[in-house]
């Protein structure tokens, strides 16, 4: 399948850091949009919600055929069972049994946690096997990607993915070499949080904050009057090519060879997905905006990434 764009499940989880909780009834109509405008690829974790956001997407697949659709899974070292004797078979297996499927298209090591341990295990459990996933990598810095793939060599496999924060405000992965190694070795890169939770989509400023006691309201809230001043630029941008505002940092992504993953929760988020990926960005406007993404000095990287950045 030629994924050009995946399907973001972070937010179905319901684990604090979007602040609204969506219900499968709100998320049907969503996933449906998305099926029908071609987004097939779907992005979910265990740990988005302890398995909500598996079993939510997993009542939706049911009646699909299974080449219909690409669901891409995560392996969490931080919830692995240390007490097992194949944690990471163990956490795979289960996954596959929350979702119904017999198999993953892609399956990511969701961090760098005690590198490399977590990728020799899905390289020693998948060796050999015709049901084998496509592995990845997610939160790795270079010299970690590099390891992950001579690892995996080694064991008759090879490195697929690599997914890392990547928008217009967090550009680490492409000033330190990882979309180049990428390309150089035929390994798609995932950028995630492209629009950055929301707030580089126009929807919320200082009138209009993020939910209070939300993990991005924290993030974002003190310094939304700088996200105001680049969402102006994105808007002004936006008119030369008569798009949504939300749509461009999105097509930015696309243009630097990444393959966005965008949180859906309403069905025009599936619609801007869509359309994004099908704009060309002139490599000037590109450039305006990167230039002025950096003016504004905003912080944006979570704990999660001090390994990358």
């Amino acid at each position: 399948m030629n994924v050009k764009a995946a399907c973001g499940t972070w937010a179905w989880g319901n684990d604090g850091t979007f602040g609204a909780a969506h219900t499968p009834e709100e998320l049907r109509p969503v996933f449906e949009t998305a099926m029908q405008l071609g987004l097939r690829c779907w992005d979910t974790a265990y740990v988005y919600g302890m398995g909500t956001a598996e079993r939510t997407l997993a009542g939706f697949l049911k009646g699909y055929p299974r080449d219909a659709f690409f669901i891409a899974d995560k392996f969490t070292p931080q919830h692995a069972c240390r007490q097992s004797a194949s944690p990471f078979g163990d956490t795979y297996r289960h996954q596959l049994e929350i979702m119904g499927l017999d198999r993953f298209d892609l399956y990511w090591v969701h961090n760098a946690l005690e590198a490399p341990r977590w990728t020799r295990a899905a390289a020693q459990y998948f060796a050999g096997r015709p049901d084998a996933p496509m592995i990845g990598v997610s939160n790795h810095n270079l010299a970690q990607i590099i390891e992950a793939d001579r690892i995996l060599r080694e064991h008759g496999l090879r490195l697929a993915a690599v997914q890392n924060h990547y928008s217009l405000l967090s550009r680490a992965s492409e000033r330190r070499g990882i979309l180049e190694y990428c390309r150089a070795h035929d390994i798609t890169f995932y950028a995630y949080m492209v629009l950055e939770q929301g707030a580089l989509t126009g929807r919320f400023d200082e009138a209009h904050p993020m939910p209070a006691g939300s993990g991005r309201g924290r993030n974002c809230n003190p310094v939304m009057a700088r996200y105001a001043k680049l969402n102006e630029k994105i808007a002004e941008i936006a008119g030369h090519y008569d798009v949504p505002p939300a749509q461009i940092p999105i097509a930015w992504a696309a243009a630097k060879g990444a393959v966005p993953i965008v949180g859906v929760t309403a069905a025009g988020q599936a619609e801007d997905a869509a359309q994004a990926v099908q704009l060309k960005m002139d490599p000037a406007d590109m450039r305006a905006l990167e230039e002025y993404a950096d003016s504004l000095h905003i912080g944006v990287n979570r704990v999660w990434e001090k390994n990358v950045t």
